[in-house]
């Protein structure tokens, strides 16, 4: 996967992100930025993610979010060639374990 170079990119859109500060604040700004397809399509593919994250088989994962085979081999790629970003995600989100339960 190519990644986009700091030439081809305006950092503005990614530092008005980092801004935000509430999952409101979040919703409000990618609703002005963004179609309603377009929304769509991030949620669906940010739900496959999930989805294979937690071990769910293709046909599985078309049938729950209608999304197409293309979509999800396309999700599968990023989380095992691309650049990080989902892992980044699902590290963050993993629960901690409480201190003194290590095995």
């Amino acid at each position: 996967m190519a990644k986009i170079t700091r030439k081809e990119k305006s950092d503005g859109l990614y530092q008005a992100i980092l801004t935000l500060k509430t999952e409101e604040e979040v919703y409000d700004f990618f609703q002005d930025l963004c179609t309603v397809t377009e929304l769509r399509a991030m949620e669906q593919r940010f739900e496959v993610a999930v989805l294979l994250k937690q071990g769910m088989i293709y046909n599985d994962i078309l049938e729950r979010t209608g999304a197409s085979s293309a979509t999800i081999s396309r999700v599968n790629r990023s989380l095992a060639f691309g650049h990080g970003g989902y892992q980044l995600f699902f590290d963050r989100q993993a629960p901690k374990e409480p201190a003194g339960e290590k095995e």
